[in-house]
């Protein structure tokens, strides 16, 4: 079968098989470059198409993003103001209102709004000790208020126990003290000590200053117009 025959000489046979199959070669090596091009050529328009997908969906990703702060912003507030011209500066509500108003300073406690309590702090005291007074004042007004009870205008006073005679006063020799401004809610109550040194005193402070001999006294205090019950006790 490999040796051929016929009428031509074998040369001219062999030179036609070489023919052959250098065609066959050469079209067997067509379908297969024919078969990569098309092969290349659509991975790279799936590549392309990937791509143009890529490149979509990171636009619409995108203008999805620049639609979001106008959300966002309601639930995250920021210090600036927003579109709707807001202003930084907040308005006043009925509750702040309110609360502004109730921060405003109490009026000044009228005297008819206080009362004015006072008691010492044992019934005896021998001669030359010091006797020591309590103060009390008490808002018994309905309303929160403010007033100065400071010791230049509290007023303690030992008497006679029949009141008839007056021996000293706080105001008698230190008629100035130091303002100090009380507020009170109502019912609140604010006390303080007053010592004294156990000796007469005037007006001014004027003439000598003896020691109170032994006897019964009562002690008084007044804030304006309003006065303590006398308050009584001894030196012995």
């Amino acid at each position: 079968m490999l040796e051929p025959t016929g009428p031509l000489p074998p040369e001219i046979y062999w030179r036609r098989r070489v023919f052959a199959i250098a065609a066959l070669v050469v079209a067997l090596a067509l379908v297969i470059w024919l078969a990569l091009l098309v092969s290349r050529g659509g991975s790279s328009g799936d590549s392309k198409g990937a791509a143009a997908s890529s490149s979509t969906t990171a636009k619409a990703a995108d203008a999805s993003k620049a639609g979001e702060p106008a959300n966002k912003s309601a639930d995250a507030p920021s210090g600036k103001p927003s579109a709707s011209g807001d202003s930084s500066t907040p308005k006043p509500s009925g509750s702040s209102a309110s609360a502004t108003a109730s921060s405003a300073p109490p009026a000044q406690c009228p005297d008819q709004s206080l009362a004015v309590k006072v008691s010492v702090e044992q019934p005896t005291y021998k001669v030359g000790e010091q006797p020591v007074f309590v103060i009390v004042i008490t808002n018994i007004s309905s309303v929160t208020c403010s007033r100065d009870m400071g010791s230049g205008l509290q007023q303690v006073s030992v008497q006679t126990l029949d009141g008839a005679r007056r021996l000293w006063s706080s105001t008698d020799c230190y008629p100035d003290g130091q303002a100090d401004v009380r507020t009170l809610n109502r019912g609140e109550q604010a006390a303080f000590t007053v010592t004294w040194s156990g000796s007469t005193s005037q007006p001014n402070c004027a003439g000598e200053r003896v020691p109170v001999p032994p006897g019964a006294y009562a002690v008084v205090a007044q804030l304006g117009s309003v006065r303590s019950s006398a308050e009584p006790f001894n030196i012995a």
